[in-house]
């Protein structure tokens, strides 16, 4: 079976959690939570906080003005230096 990097790398689910940290898991069965605290003021709203959701583009966002880039998510997740192996 030829597995697709950029299939791999494709985030399916998010959710918001406590304490800043949002929850992923990704096509490949990578899972897990990272922080996002202190970067975007807008976090500091619970529910914008909670409105993530994965983006058309496969982006992490809440609302229209954040972001989040889910490749580098992924490699914060698996402690990669990068995904090109």
């Amino acid at each position: 079976m030829r597995y697709d990097r950029a299939m791999m790398l494709q985030p399916v689910e998010v959710e918001a959690h406590e304490g800043h940290r949002i929850w992923l898991r990704y096509a490949d069965g990578v899972a897990g939570k990272t922080a996002g605290r202190g970067v975007f003021a807008a976090w500091n709203d619970r529910a914008r906080f909670e409105s993530v959701r994965i983006g058309p583009a496969r982006e992490i966002t809440r609302g229209e003005d954040v972001e989040l880039c889910p490749d580098a998510l992924y490699l914060r997740l698996t402690n990669s230096p990068n995904v090109s192996k």
